[in-house]
Protein backbone atom coordinates (compact mmCIF):
# COMPACT_ATOMS: atom_id res chain seq x y z
CA UNK A 1 0.00 0.00 0.00
CA UNK A 2 1.24 3.27 -1.28
CA UNK A 3 0.31 6.62 0.24
CA UNK A 4 -0.03 10.38 -2.17
CA UNK A 5 -0.19 13.52 -1.05
CA UNK A 6 -3.24 15.50 -1.57
CA UNK A 7 -1.08 18.47 -2.96
CA UNK A 8 0.32 16.57 -5.43
CA UNK A 9 4.13 17.49 -4.95
CA UNK A 10 5.65 15.18 -1.97
CA UNK A 11 6.80 11.71 -2.59
CA UNK A 12 4.68 8.53 -2.02
CA UNK A 13 5.33 6.50 0.73
CA UNK A 14 4.17 3.21 2.25
CA UNK A 15 2.56 3.51 5.71
CA UNK A 16 5.61 3.18 8.20
CA UNK A 17 7.14 6.26 6.82
CA UNK A 18 3.46 7.91 6.83
CA UNK A 19 2.80 7.15 10.09
CA UNK A 20 6.24 8.91 10.77
CA UNK A 21 6.02 11.84 8.88
CA UNK A 22 1.88 13.10 9.61
CA UNK A 23 2.23 15.75 6.67
CA UNK A 24 3.35 15.51 3.62
CA UNK A 25 6.63 17.67 2.70
CA UNK A 26 4.58 19.63 0.18
CA UNK A 27 2.04 20.68 3.16
CA UNK A 28 -0.56 18.45 1.91
CA UNK A 29 -2.38 14.93 4.00
CA UNK A 30 -1.64 11.79 2.98
CA UNK A 31 -4.50 9.10 1.46
CA UNK A 32 -4.19 5.72 -0.07
CA UNK A 33 -3.18 5.67 -3.55
CA UNK A 34 -6.24 3.10 -4.01
CA UNK A 35 -8.53 1.96 -1.46
CA UNK A 36 -9.09 -1.57 -0.94
CA UNK A 37 -12.33 -3.30 -1.87
CA UNK A 38 -14.68 -5.69 0.04
CA UNK A 39 -17.46 -7.41 -1.81
CA UNK A 40 -20.51 -7.54 -0.33
CA UNK A 41 -20.49 -10.84 0.36
CA UNK A 42 -17.06 -10.51 2.55
CA UNK A 43 -18.39 -7.98 4.37
CA UNK A 44 -21.35 -10.14 5.51
CA UNK A 45 -19.10 -12.75 6.41
CA UNK A 46 -17.55 -10.59 9.06
CA UNK A 47 -21.51 -10.84 10.73
CA UNK A 48 -20.53 -12.00 14.44
CA UNK A 49 -16.65 -10.66 14.61
CA UNK A 50 -15.90 -9.36 17.78
CA UNK A 51 -14.54 -5.68 17.52
CA UNK A 52 -10.62 -6.61 17.29
CA UNK A 53 -11.28 -9.28 14.67
CA UNK A 54 -13.08 -7.38 12.87
CA UNK A 55 -10.03 -4.54 12.91
CA UNK A 56 -8.07 -7.14 11.59
CA UNK A 57 -9.64 -7.69 8.67
CA UNK A 58 -10.05 -3.47 7.86
CA UNK A 59 -6.68 -2.22 9.24
CA UNK A 60 -4.15 -5.19 7.53
CA UNK A 61 -4.65 -4.20 4.13
CA UNK A 62 -3.59 -0.39 4.66
CA UNK A 63 -0.08 -1.50 6.61
CA UNK A 64 0.42 -4.46 3.88
CA UNK A 65 4.09 -4.57 3.08
CA UNK A 66 5.30 -2.73 6.55
CA UNK A 67 4.39 -5.03 9.50
CA UNK A 68 3.88 -8.51 9.61
CA UNK A 69 0.21 -10.14 10.33
CA UNK A 70 1.76 -11.97 13.49
CA UNK A 71 2.94 -8.25 14.92
CA UNK A 72 -0.19 -6.28 13.88
CA UNK A 73 -2.69 -8.95 15.24
CA UNK A 74 -1.07 -8.83 18.27
CA UNK A 75 -1.20 -4.92 18.51
CA UNK A 76 -4.62 -4.77 17.69
CA UNK A 77 -5.47 -7.39 20.12
CA UNK A 78 -3.83 -5.31 22.72
CA UNK A 79 -5.55 -2.39 22.04
CA UNK A 80 -9.48 -3.28 21.47
CA UNK A 81 -9.24 -7.11 23.02
CA UNK A 82 -11.83 -7.35 26.27
CA UNK A 83 -12.13 -9.40 29.17
CA UNK A 84 -9.50 -9.42 31.34
CA UNK A 85 -7.77 -7.22 33.19
CA UNK A 86 -5.68 -5.03 31.24
CA UNK A 87 -8.57 -4.43 28.15
CA UNK A 88 -8.88 -0.91 26.84
CA UNK A 89 -12.43 -0.61 26.94
CA UNK A 90 -14.09 -0.99 29.58
CA UNK A 91 -17.30 -2.48 27.17
CA UNK A 92 -17.17 -6.01 25.86
CA UNK A 93 -18.68 -3.91 22.71
CA UNK A 94 -16.05 -1.67 22.77
CA UNK A 95 -18.38 0.19 20.29
CA UNK A 96 -22.22 -0.88 21.68
CA UNK A 97 -25.37 0.99 19.62
CA UNK A 98 -28.61 2.14 21.81
CA UNK A 99 -31.70 2.92 20.21
CA UNK A 100 -33.12 6.17 20.92
CA UNK A 101 -35.91 5.92 18.38
CA UNK A 102 -37.32 4.19 15.73
CA UNK A 103 -34.75 3.78 13.30
CA UNK A 104 -32.38 6.14 15.00
CA UNK A 105 -29.26 4.98 17.13
CA UNK A 106 -26.94 6.06 19.09
CA UNK A 107 -23.59 4.78 18.39
CA UNK A 108 -21.29 4.80 21.83
CA UNK A 109 -17.51 5.26 21.15
CA UNK A 110 -16.79 6.33 25.02
CA UNK A 111 -16.00 3.46 26.55
CA UNK A 112 -12.16 4.07 26.42
CA UNK A 113 -9.54 5.26 28.97
CA UNK A 114 -10.10 9.16 28.17
CA UNK A 115 -13.86 8.57 27.47
CA UNK A 116 -14.04 9.98 23.86
CA UNK A 117 -14.14 8.52 20.37
CA UNK A 118 -10.36 9.56 20.09
CA UNK A 119 -9.21 6.81 22.22
CA UNK A 120 -10.04 3.93 19.22
CA UNK A 121 -7.32 5.67 17.12
CA UNK A 122 -5.17 7.08 19.40
CA UNK A 123 -4.23 3.60 21.51
CA UNK A 124 -3.89 1.94 18.06
CA UNK A 125 -1.51 4.74 17.33
CA UNK A 126 0.38 5.09 20.50
CA UNK A 127 1.32 1.05 19.59
CA UNK A 128 2.32 1.59 15.99
CA UNK A 129 4.68 3.78 17.28
CA UNK A 130 5.89 1.84 19.75
CA UNK A 131 6.35 -1.00 17.48
CA UNK A 132 7.99 1.37 14.18
CA UNK A 133 10.25 3.13 16.81
CA UNK A 134 10.99 0.36 18.68
CA UNK A 135 12.30 -1.67 15.23
CA UNK A 136 13.95 1.43 13.77
CA UNK A 137 16.00 2.49 17.01
CA UNK A 138 14.71 6.43 16.89
CA UNK A 139 13.22 8.47 19.05
CA UNK A 140 10.60 11.34 17.98
CA UNK A 141 8.85 14.40 19.09
CA UNK A 142 5.00 14.43 19.05
CA UNK A 143 3.83 17.61 18.82
CA UNK A 144 -0.43 18.24 18.99
CA UNK A 145 -3.02 20.51 18.77
CA UNK A 146 -6.26 19.42 20.99
CA UNK A 147 -9.51 21.36 21.44
CA UNK A 148 -10.25 19.06 24.08
CA UNK A 149 -10.09 15.19 23.41
CA UNK A 150 -7.13 14.80 21.38
CA UNK A 151 -4.98 15.65 24.29
CA UNK A 152 -5.83 13.41 26.64
CA UNK A 153 -6.21 10.56 24.30
CA UNK A 154 -2.88 11.50 22.87
CA UNK A 155 -1.20 10.98 26.12
CA UNK A 156 -2.94 8.38 27.37
CA UNK A 157 -1.73 6.34 24.17
CA UNK A 158 1.77 7.67 24.05
CA UNK A 159 2.50 7.92 27.93
CA UNK A 160 3.95 4.36 28.18
CA UNK A 161 6.53 4.76 24.72
CA UNK A 162 9.94 4.47 25.52
CA UNK A 163 11.28 6.66 22.44
CA UNK A 164 9.14 9.40 22.27
CA UNK A 165 8.66 13.05 24.01
CA UNK A 166 5.15 14.44 23.75
CA UNK A 167 4.04 17.96 23.43
CA UNK A 168 0.38 19.30 23.11
CA UNK A 169 -1.49 22.11 22.67
CA UNK A 170 -4.35 23.48 24.09
CA UNK A 171 -6.43 26.46 24.06
CA UNK A 172 -6.18 28.28 27.78
CA UNK A 173 -9.45 28.14 29.57
CA UNK A 174 -11.10 27.29 26.40
CA UNK A 175 -11.31 23.38 27.28
CA UNK A 176 -13.75 21.69 29.65
CA UNK A 177 -12.24 21.42 33.31
CA UNK A 178 -12.44 17.70 32.91
CA UNK A 179 -10.86 17.86 29.72
CA UNK A 180 -7.89 20.01 31.02
CA UNK A 181 -7.11 17.71 33.86
CA UNK A 182 -7.21 14.77 32.02
CA UNK A 183 -4.50 15.94 30.01
CA UNK A 184 -2.75 17.33 32.90
CA UNK A 185 -3.11 15.10 35.24
CA UNK A 186 -0.92 12.95 33.51
CA UNK A 187 2.79 13.49 35.20
CA UNK A 188 5.88 11.86 33.10
CA UNK A 189 9.56 13.25 32.21
CA UNK A 190 8.34 12.71 28.32
CA UNK A 191 5.02 14.54 28.92
CA UNK A 192 4.50 18.04 28.26
CA UNK A 193 1.03 20.41 28.31
CA UNK A 194 0.95 23.59 26.97
CA UNK A 195 -2.04 26.01 27.15
CA UNK A 196 -1.56 28.62 24.69
CA UNK A 197 -3.13 32.13 25.46
CA UNK A 198 -4.89 31.90 22.04
CA UNK A 199 -8.20 29.10 20.37
CA UNK A 200 -7.39 26.01 18.94
CA UNK A 201 -6.99 27.07 15.28
CA UNK A 202 -3.95 29.05 16.34
CA UNK A 203 -2.70 26.03 18.80
CA UNK A 204 -2.93 23.53 14.79
CA UNK A 205 -1.49 26.34 12.73
CA UNK A 206 1.79 26.31 15.30
CA UNK A 207 1.79 22.51 14.69
CA UNK A 208 1.34 22.81 10.94
CA UNK A 209 4.49 25.38 10.72
CA UNK A 210 6.19 23.28 12.97
CA UNK A 211 6.35 20.49 10.23
CA UNK A 212 6.97 22.84 7.95
CA UNK A 213 10.16 24.16 9.78
CA UNK A 214 11.26 21.74 12.08
CA UNK A 215 15.47 23.24 12.34
CA UNK A 216 13.98 23.88 16.42
CA UNK A 217 13.71 20.05 17.30
CA UNK A 218 18.07 19.45 17.86
CA UNK A 219 17.41 16.59 14.83
CA UNK A 220 14.76 15.08 16.30
CA UNK A 221 12.07 14.28 14.32
CA UNK A 222 8.30 15.43 14.77
CA UNK A 223 5.46 12.65 14.14
CA UNK A 224 1.41 14.30 14.61
CA UNK A 225 -1.17 12.83 16.45
CA UNK A 226 -3.70 14.67 15.17
CA UNK A 227 -6.13 13.76 12.45
CA UNK A 228 -3.70 14.82 9.92
CA UNK A 229 -2.07 11.59 10.92
CA UNK A 230 -3.47 8.49 8.37
CA UNK A 231 -3.07 5.95 11.04
CA UNK A 232 -6.12 7.95 12.76
CA UNK A 233 -8.34 8.13 9.79
CA UNK A 234 -7.59 4.44 9.54
CA UNK A 235 -8.56 2.68 13.00
CA UNK A 236 -11.74 5.09 12.86
CA UNK A 237 -13.28 3.48 9.96
CA UNK A 238 -13.59 -0.02 12.09
CA UNK A 239 -16.42 1.09 13.83
CA UNK A 240 -18.65 2.26 10.60
CA UNK A 241 -18.43 -1.55 9.65
CA UNK A 242 -19.30 -2.45 12.84
CA UNK A 243 -22.13 -0.11 13.35
CA UNK A 244 -23.54 -1.63 9.94
CA UNK A 245 -22.74 -5.44 10.48
CA UNK A 246 -24.67 -4.97 14.23
CA UNK A 247 -27.78 -3.15 12.27
CA UNK A 248 -27.99 -5.87 9.66
CA UNK A 249 -25.32 -4.56 6.73
CA UNK A 250 -24.11 -4.75 4.51
CA UNK A 251 -27.85 -6.52 3.35
CA UNK A 252 -29.65 -2.74 4.22
CA UNK A 253 -27.79 0.32 3.67
CA UNK A 254 -27.20 2.70 6.84
CA UNK A 255 -26.48 6.62 7.20
CA UNK A 256 -24.47 8.08 9.69
CA UNK A 257 -24.68 11.60 11.51
CA UNK A 258 -21.39 12.21 12.73
CA UNK A 259 -20.43 15.72 15.32
CA UNK A 260 -17.39 16.91 13.74
CA UNK A 261 -15.08 20.48 13.42
CA UNK A 262 -11.87 18.65 11.68
CA UNK A 263 -13.89 15.71 9.42
CA UNK A 264 -11.57 13.39 10.33
CA UNK A 265 -14.04 11.12 12.23
CA UNK A 266 -16.71 11.24 9.42
CA UNK A 267 -14.17 11.25 6.22
CA UNK A 268 -13.53 7.95 8.16
CA UNK A 269 -17.17 6.68 7.27
CA UNK A 270 -16.82 8.39 3.33
CA UNK A 271 -13.60 5.92 3.24
CA UNK A 272 -15.63 2.64 4.85
CA UNK A 273 -18.04 3.34 1.68
CA UNK A 274 -15.51 3.96 -0.58
CA UNK A 275 -14.38 0.07 0.59
CA UNK A 276 -17.55 -1.61 -0.28
CA UNK A 277 -19.77 -0.53 2.81
CA UNK A 278 -23.65 0.54 1.76
CA UNK A 279 -23.77 3.85 3.39
CA UNK A 280 -26.71 6.26 2.11
CA UNK A 281 -25.98 9.08 3.44
CA UNK A 282 -23.00 11.22 5.74
CA UNK A 283 -24.91 14.29 7.73
CA UNK A 284 -22.17 16.28 9.16
CA UNK A 285 -23.37 17.70 12.46
CA UNK A 286 -21.69 20.96 13.42
CA UNK A 287 -22.07 24.12 16.03
CA UNK A 288 -22.18 27.57 15.65
CA UNK A 289 -18.69 26.98 13.93
CA UNK A 290 -20.17 26.36 10.95
CA UNK A 291 -17.79 26.26 7.97
CA UNK A 292 -18.43 22.59 6.47
CA UNK A 293 -22.66 23.74 7.55
CA UNK A 294 -21.62 26.47 5.13
CA UNK A 295 -20.21 24.75 1.85
CA UNK A 296 -22.12 21.85 2.25
CA UNK A 297 -25.54 23.35 2.06
CA UNK A 298 -24.86 26.73 0.49
CA UNK A 299 -21.45 26.80 -1.03
CA UNK A 300 -19.58 29.44 1.43
CA UNK A 301 -16.49 27.85 2.23
CA UNK A 302 -14.88 31.24 3.80
CA UNK A 303 -13.69 31.70 7.64
CA UNK A 304 -15.37 33.68 10.07
CA UNK A 305 -14.49 34.44 13.68
CA UNK A 306 -14.48 31.46 15.78
CA UNK A 307 -17.18 30.96 18.43
CA UNK A 308 -17.03 29.77 22.27
CA UNK A 309 -19.24 26.98 22.56
CA UNK A 310 -20.57 24.79 24.82
CA UNK A 311 -19.35 21.60 22.22
CA UNK A 312 -15.34 23.23 22.51
CA UNK A 313 -14.28 20.08 20.55
CA UNK A 314 -15.57 21.57 17.43
CA UNK A 315 -14.94 24.88 18.14
CA UNK A 316 -12.87 24.54 14.19
CA UNK A 317 -12.73 27.22 11.97
CA UNK A 318 -10.54 25.38 9.62
CA UNK A 319 -11.38 21.74 9.13
CA UNK A 320 -7.95 20.08 8.26
CA UNK A 321 -9.38 16.67 7.09
CA UNK A 322 -11.68 18.10 4.65
CA UNK A 323 -8.95 18.33 2.38
CA UNK A 324 -9.04 15.22 1.50
CA UNK A 325 -12.18 14.61 0.53
CA UNK A 326 -11.86 17.79 -1.85
CA UNK A 327 -8.96 15.80 -3.73
CA UNK A 328 -11.31 13.30 -4.61
CA UNK A 329 -13.66 15.91 -5.39
CA UNK A 330 -11.40 17.41 -7.61
CA UNK A 331 -10.26 14.36 -9.52
CA UNK A 332 -7.42 14.28 -7.04
CA UNK A 333 -5.93 17.24 -9.09
CA UNK A 334 -2.92 18.27 -5.96
CA UNK A 335 -2.16 21.57 -8.11
CA UNK A 336 -5.85 23.03 -8.06
CA UNK A 337 -6.25 21.27 -4.05
CA UNK A 338 -3.10 23.37 -3.44
CA UNK A 339 -4.77 26.92 -4.94
CA UNK A 340 -7.79 26.25 -3.42
CA UNK A 341 -6.59 25.94 0.17
CA UNK A 342 -4.33 28.85 -0.45
CA UNK A 343 -7.31 31.06 -1.29
CA UNK A 344 -9.25 30.45 1.78
CA UNK A 345 -7.99 33.32 3.63
CA UNK A 346 -9.22 35.43 1.29
CA UNK A 347 -12.66 37.27 1.85
CA UNK A 348 -14.67 34.31 -0.27
CA UNK A 349 -14.26 31.10 -1.24
CA UNK A 350 -16.54 28.71 -2.86
CA UNK A 351 -16.09 25.18 -4.71
CA UNK A 352 -16.75 24.67 -8.04
CA UNK A 353 -20.42 23.86 -8.06
CA UNK A 354 -20.23 20.56 -9.87
CA UNK A 355 -17.98 19.14 -7.48
CA UNK A 356 -20.08 20.58 -4.48
CA UNK A 357 -22.64 19.20 -6.28
CA UNK A 358 -21.14 15.66 -6.32
CA UNK A 359 -20.10 15.83 -2.50
CA UNK A 360 -24.47 16.59 -1.89
CA UNK A 361 -25.13 12.87 -3.70
CA UNK A 362 -23.91 11.52 -0.11
CA UNK A 363 -23.51 14.43 2.46
CA UNK A 364 -25.25 16.59 3.83
CA UNK A 365 -25.35 19.11 6.98
CA UNK A 366 -26.71 20.69 9.70
CA UNK A 367 -26.04 23.48 12.32
CA UNK A 368 -26.94 23.74 16.03
CA UNK A 369 -26.57 26.70 18.30
CA UNK A 370 -25.91 26.10 22.37
CA UNK A 371 -29.66 26.96 23.30
CA UNK A 372 -30.52 23.62 20.17
CA UNK A 373 -28.15 21.65 21.59
CA UNK A 374 -29.36 22.05 25.53
CA UNK A 375 -33.17 21.27 24.37
CA UNK A 376 -32.04 18.12 22.88
CA UNK A 377 -29.79 17.22 25.93
CA UNK A 378 -33.45 17.58 27.79
CA UNK A 379 -35.64 15.93 25.60
CA UNK A 380 -32.99 12.92 24.67
CA UNK A 381 -33.03 12.47 28.90
CA UNK A 382 -36.64 12.93 29.25
CA UNK A 383 -37.50 11.13 26.51
CA UNK A 384 -35.16 7.93 26.61
CA UNK A 385 -33.54 8.70 30.34
CA UNK A 386 -30.15 8.49 27.87
CA UNK A 387 -27.72 11.74 28.43
CA UNK A 388 -26.01 12.91 25.46
CA UNK A 389 -23.03 14.77 25.86
CA UNK A 390 -23.32 18.15 23.96
CA UNK A 391 -21.24 17.40 20.72
CA UNK A 392 -23.02 13.82 20.83
CA UNK A 393 -26.43 15.96 21.06
CA UNK A 394 -25.96 17.95 17.54
CA UNK A 395 -25.31 14.50 16.19
CA UNK A 396 -28.34 13.46 17.45
CA UNK A 397 -29.96 16.62 16.79
CA UNK A 398 -28.68 17.03 12.69
CA UNK A 399 -29.73 12.92 11.94
CA UNK A 400 -33.32 13.60 12.67
CA UNK A 401 -33.17 16.73 10.74
CA UNK A 402 -31.55 15.38 7.05
CA UNK A 403 -32.99 12.16 7.05
CA UNK A 404 -33.68 11.11 4.02
CA UNK A 405 -36.09 8.11 4.71
CA UNK A 406 -37.35 6.63 7.59
CA UNK A 407 -36.48 3.25 6.18
CA UNK A 408 -32.85 3.40 6.53
CA UNK A 409 -31.67 3.29 10.19
CA UNK A 410 -29.74 6.83 10.79
CA UNK A 411 -26.69 5.78 13.81
CA UNK A 412 -25.77 9.02 15.60
CA UNK A 413 -21.77 8.83 16.86
CA UNK A 414 -21.80 9.86 20.27
CA UNK A 415 -18.48 10.73 20.56
CA UNK A 416 -17.73 11.60 24.05
CA UNK A 417 -19.31 10.65 27.89
CA UNK A 418 -21.77 13.45 29.00
CA UNK A 419 -19.07 13.82 32.33
CA UNK A 420 -16.73 15.54 30.20
CA UNK A 421 -18.84 18.33 29.49
CA UNK A 422 -20.86 19.33 32.84
CA UNK A 423 -22.17 22.88 32.07
CA UNK A 424 -24.35 21.87 28.94
CA UNK A 425 -25.92 18.93 30.87
CA UNK A 426 -26.91 21.59 33.74
CA UNK A 427 -28.37 23.66 31.61
CA UNK A 428 -30.37 21.51 29.90
CA UNK A 429 -32.16 20.75 33.59
CA UNK A 430 -30.08 17.25 34.27
CA UNK A 431 -28.31 16.08 36.76
CA UNK A 432 -24.30 16.58 36.13
CA UNK A 433 -23.06 12.92 35.89
CA UNK A 434 -20.88 11.37 37.85
CA UNK A 435 -17.12 10.14 36.91
CA UNK A 436 -16.49 6.57 36.66
CA UNK A 437 -14.44 4.57 38.69
CA UNK A 438 -11.19 4.99 37.20
CA UNK A 439 -11.43 8.94 37.44
CA UNK A 440 -13.37 9.30 40.29
CA UNK A 441 -10.19 10.86 41.95
CA UNK A 442 -9.93 13.12 38.81
CA UNK A 443 -9.91 16.57 40.21
CA UNK A 444 -7.48 15.26 43.44
CA UNK A 445 -5.03 14.82 41.28
CA UNK A 446 -1.87 16.32 40.74
CA UNK A 447 -1.81 18.87 37.37
CA UNK A 448 1.19 19.82 35.54
CA UNK A 449 1.09 22.37 32.44
CA UNK A 450 2.64 25.58 31.13
CA UNK A 451 0.58 28.88 30.06
CA UNK A 452 2.75 30.37 26.81
CA UNK A 453 1.94 33.03 25.17
CA UNK A 454 0.14 32.97 21.30
CA UNK A 455 3.46 33.40 20.15
CA UNK A 456 5.23 29.95 17.97
CA UNK A 457 8.66 30.79 18.73
CA UNK A 458 8.09 30.97 22.53
CA UNK A 459 6.45 27.43 21.95
CA UNK A 460 9.20 26.18 19.87
CA UNK A 461 11.41 27.65 22.37
CA UNK A 462 9.85 25.39 25.35
CA UNK A 463 9.89 22.38 23.29
CA UNK A 464 13.00 22.65 22.34
CA UNK A 465 14.03 23.12 25.52
CA UNK A 466 11.93 20.79 27.21
CA UNK A 467 13.39 17.43 24.59
CA UNK A 468 15.22 15.03 26.37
Amino acid sequence: MKYISTRGQAPAMNFEEVLLTGLASDGGLFVPESLPQFSKEEIASWAGLSYAELAKKIIAPFVAGTIPTEDLNAIIDETYGVGGDNSVFSHNAVAPLKQLDSNLWLLELFHGPTLAFKDFALQLLGRLLDYVLEKRKEKVVIVGATSGDTGSAAIEGCRRCDNVDIFILHPHNRVSDVQRKQMTTIIGDNIHNIAVEGNFDDCQQMVKQSFADQSFLKGRKLVAVNSINWARIMAQIVYYFHASLSLGGPHREVSFSVPTGNFGDIFAGYLARGMGLPVKQLVVATNSNDILHRCISSNDFSKKELVHTLSPSMDIMVSSNFERLLFDLYDRDGTAIDSLMSSLNKEAVALDPKRLEKARELFDSYSVDDDVCCQVIADSYNQTEELLDPHSAIGVKAGQECRRDAETPMIALATAHPVKFPEPVVKAGCKAPSLPHHLEDLFDREEAFQVLPNDLTAVQAFISKNID
